[in-house]
């Protein structure tokens, strides 16, 4: 599959899992919709690795790649990005999670050296711009109590921490350890782990079996998880973790639209200006001569 085939697959279903998520979220604690989403899809896996032939047979040494991959990528980072949505609405988590594109940048120069030119400093400046504009009304008022403040804190800490985990993947790759068998065990690690804080967290293992619940988190196990992962870290061991990154760029567009149609979301000049800014930027840093 092509790059941009592989771009566009990542930002369509990504995109619109932050709606999805919002319907995972009441009845049953996010840690364990997050465990219940990624044992799912590590099986789903599994089997398709059975299917194909596909060896998950690895040194020890790899397997702390891929707890870590697990910790960071599969755990946290929803955990953060479940927990922020709890106080902020599925667009305004989009638009923060963007700031991955920012710190993929200088995390990609710290650990691998790659150097970024002034254009992608340009554009990414021109993002940081969008998300202070997008979120000023609520920072005027924010406490430390203030829920759309600690939502959009939280929101941020899932991005660092997705962030790290595409430094992982990338090492990864870089041993030549193949993406399905690496998620494969990813996930179920990142399940594992989940399921320890959840545990930790005095959580039940509750369950809500209505549709709405159900149809969600087979969406998010299956094209959220298996397939855009699948999707987003072949992007990235092709071309780099500062540049794959670039895929963030469109899931405020998506997840926007999504929450105009199902959030009741109502533009603004504040929305309008602050997104205008953010894909402004995130467009000066993807293409050539913008």
């Amino acid at each position: 599959m092509s790059n941009t085939a592989l771009y566009v697959l990542t930002v369509l279903i990504w995109g619109s899992t932050w709606l999805a998520i919002e319907y995972q979220l009441g009845v049953v604690e996010p840690e364990v919709s997050i465990v219940y989403r990624y044992l799912a899809a590590s099986v789903i896996l599994y089997l398709y690795c059975k299917i194909k032939g596909l060896s998950l047979s690895f040194k020890v040494k790899d397997h702390y790649l891929f707890v870590a991959l697990g910790l960071l990528l599969f755990c946290l980072n929803y955990i953060f990005a479940y927990r922020a949505q709890e106080h902020i609405t599925s667009a305004m988590a989009a638009i923060a999670f963007s700031t991955m594109l920012w710190i993929n940048i200088i995390l990609a120069r710290v650990v691998f050296g790659i150097r970024t030119t002034p254009r992608v400093l340009s554009g990414a400046f021109l993002g940081i711009a969008g998300i202070v504009v997008l979120f000023a009304p609520q920072i005027e008022v924010a406490s430390l109590s203030d829920g759309v403040f600690y939502g959009s804190l939280l929101a941020l800490a899932g991005a660092f921490s997705a962030s790290c985990g595409n430094m992982v993947s990338q090492a990864a790759q870089k041993r030549a350890l193949p993406v399905v068998e690496a998620n494969t065990w990813g996930m179920f690690y990142g399940a594992v782990l989940t399921a320890i804080v959840a545990v930790a967290g005095g959580h039940e293992f509750t369950f809500d079996a209505t549709f709405t619940y159900i149809s969600s988190l087979a969406y998010l196990a299956l094209f959220g998880s298996v397939v855009a992962f699948g999707a987003y870290l072949t992007l990235l061991g092709r071309i780099g973790a500062h540049k794959a990154g670039y895929a963030t760029v469109m899931f405020p567009v998506v997840a926007l639209a999504l929450s105009l149609a199902f959030e009741g979301l109502e533009l603004d000049v504040t929305i309008v200006t602050g997104t205008s800014l953010v894909l402004l930027g995130n467009l000066l840093v993807l293409k050539k001569g913008a």
